[in-house]
């Protein structure tokens, strides 16, 4: 009865495990379109997301954590500089390397971009969930959380 159960348990699981990226998938575009990138690649919306969350880096440095070539990313941050969203300042380490970093005018974008996501996701969790629902969502958000703070296996 026992393996009858854990092959339940593991069925129920793979189910949950497809169900939940293909929502997520799906939850990540709702958002996205609340605040566009405008015309910027993957790449280049990477490289701004990361200068955000881990601040001014060297082109070989964001190379290196978005598993690109330095001179695929040299090209990125280029057109990035062109267009205003990122500035360069020499290492004051060393001088052959430059930190780059965003522009104020960037952070400022950013900021919107997550306010406007933040406001549509409150407006619609307010329009389409009632009280006892919300309580559940954030029952499932601590559940989520474990997920994803979970130890890699």
């Amino acid at each position: 009865m026992e393996n009858l159960s854990l092959a339940v348990d593991d069925m129920l699981a793979t189910q949950l495990a497809g169900e939940l990226h293909t929502l997520i998938g799906k939850f990540r575009q709702r958002l996205r379109e609340q605040a566009s990138m405008g015309d910027l690649t993957r790449s280049q919306a990477a490289v701004l997301r990361r200068l955000y969350r881990d601040g001014p880096a060297t082109v070989t440095a964001l190379a290196r954590a978005e598993n690109m070539r330095p001179q695929s990313m040299g090209a990125t941050t280029a057109s990035l500089q062109s267009a205003g969203l990122i500035t360069g300042a020499p290492d004051p380490d060393d001088g052959r390397q430059t930190i780059l970093s965003l522009t104020p005018d960037c952070m400022e974008w950013i900021s919107d971009g997550r306010a406007a996501r933040q406001d549509w996701l409150h407006r619609t969790i307010l329009a389409e969930l009632s009280h006892t629902e919300q309580q559940r969502v954030m029952d499932a958000v601590a559940l989520l959380s474990r997920l994803v703070e979970s130890e890699r296996k």
